[in-house]
């Protein structure tokens, strides 16, 4: 097993430090002292997010520490347990569990809230490319969901990958809000508004399946953490239509696009899987093939993984 690296919450820091929260915009100097924590001993590639598990479904003491802190490190983590190919859909539900994610968002594509993301033809999900061999670009899930249900954390477990192709892309969410927020201060403010980005109502059959849906990008939780609410499609989002958020979307999109060492790329293999608070993330178009036809399954939660 991996070592992990010394990370505090954003509620450890406010309490240690004193500062209050760093993401208030007004607040330079607990942003400074956060973003000095945060990025001191930042994994440089995947193979450190890395964490192996024995059995998913009993974590022991050590493994959980380990999770964990890589969580609270990167609001994300690797693991890589030894249930190989086994389809049992209860092998990442009782892993979130043990992490504190129980309330599970059972959407239409959900079975008792697990989906099962594999190719699908002839069916309604044929018609949403996460049921489909295609690539997809860059997101965070349930962006489309109303601001009282937003995904705050969310599993990948694979059971099989395709032949050729299905990895993903991972960008901690707070990275990106450091990358903007050093570029320019007014494009974290663009993306804080209420009405910074809007999903356009959803309509089948001439009747409407979800409403329009506005709201921000990045939201600072309650609890002090940062969500974010994202998709990089341009035919399923509206943008306010202002010249810092056009700038702010510009920016975000090439950081996105860009080669940068934040931004990791993994292919899961049978038995391992993503925990994340709900970070940006994409994924290659594949090839199925033989014995290899790609099946991951996902659980979205409406709680981010439990700080301690």
């Amino acid at each position: 097993m991996m070592s992990t690296p010394v990370a505090q919450t954003v509620a450890q820091f406010i309490e240690h430090n004193q500062l209050g929260n760093p993401f208030d915009l007004d607040n330079e100097k607990a942003y400074q002292a956060w973003r000095e924590i945060k990025l001191e001993n930042y994994p440089e590639n995947v193979e450190e997010l890395i964490v192996e598990i024995n059995d998913p479904a009993a974590l022991t003491s050590a493994e959980f520490k380990a999770v964990h802190a890589m969580v609270v490190k990167t609001n994300m983590v690797v693991y890589a347990g030894n249930t190989g190919r086994d389809p049992d859909k209860k092998i990442p539900a009782k892993l979130g569990k043990q992490l504190g994610l129980t309330e599970l968002d059972d959407n239409m594509g959900a079975d008792d809230g697990v989906t099962s993301l594999k190719v699908v033809s002839g069916r309604w999900r044929s018609g949403y490319i996460p049921y489909t061999n295609k690539a997809i670009h860059w997101h965070t899930d349930g962006y489309y969901n109303p601001l009282d249900y937003q995904i705050y954390a969310l599993l990948l477990h694979c059971v099989s990958p395709a032949e050729k192709g299905g990895e993903n892309a991972l960008l901690d969410h707070e990275i990106a809000y450091i990358h903007l927020r050093d570029k320019n201060p007014d494009y974290i403010r663009a993306f804080m508004a209420n009405d910074a980005m809007t999903i356009p109502a959803n309509m089948k059959d001439g009747k409407e399946i979800r409403p329009d849906r506005p709201g921000p990008v990045f939201t600072v939780m309650p609890d002090g953490n940062l969500h974010m609410r994202y998709t990089a499609r341009t035919r399923s989002i509206e943008w306010k239509d202002d010249p810092v958020t056009r700038e702010a979307v510009t920016a975000l999109s090439e950081f996105l696009d860009s080669e940068s060492s934040y931004i990791y790329r993994a292919t899961l293999q049978p038995g391992q899987g993503l925990i994340s608070n709900n970070v940006l993330h994409d994924r290659s178009g594949f090839e199925n093939a033989g014995d290899y036809k790609r099946l991951l399954y996902r659980l979205r939660y409406y709680q981010r993984i439990a700080n301690t």
